[in-house]
């Protein structure tokens, strides 16, 4: 049988939402008051789903203590506190939540080899969350 195990993250982390490609009033439109020349900040909640076989010797889909060590190492100490605008994996496209949501996705993926990631959600607002899942 299959199960589920869900953690959650909180980082602060700031970005300026702006497209390289567009004109200044092109971004304006697009972004509006996400395009504040001096950025602005988001206290994000990172959810990380695992699944896989429970096993037989623990009980646990997961090993907590490597998933955190992961997470943290990987994602916490990466861009908490961090200007996403500087970090390199946003050289080529806009660090949006979507953005910051498929790069989580894509750092955790392959290190974490003993279960499946399901997906990562990330919440930016109490109204705005976002998700990468593995199928698709």
């Amino acid at each position: 049988m299959r199960a589920y195990f869900g953690r959650r993250y909180t980082i602060s982390a700031s970005h300026r939402l702006h497209a390289a490609a567009l004109s200044d009033e092109e971004n304006r439109a697009a972004y509006g008051r996400c395009n504040n020349e001096h950025g602005h900040g988001h206290n994000y909640a990172i959810e990380v789903l695992v699944g896989g076989p429970v096993d037989g010797a623990t009980g646990m889909v997961v090993d907590l203590v490597k998933l955190d060590e992961t997470v943290r190492t990987l994602i916490l100490n990466r861009f908490d506190y961090a200007n996403l605008n500087l970090d390199p994996l946003f050289a080529d496209c806009v660090p949006t939540t979507e953005n910051l949501c498929k790069a989580i996705f894509h750092l955790l993926r392959n290190a974490l080899p003993e279960v499946d990631l399901e997906h990562v959600r990330v919440e930016e607002t109490e109204n705005n969350f976002f998700e990468c899942s593995a199928r698709g």
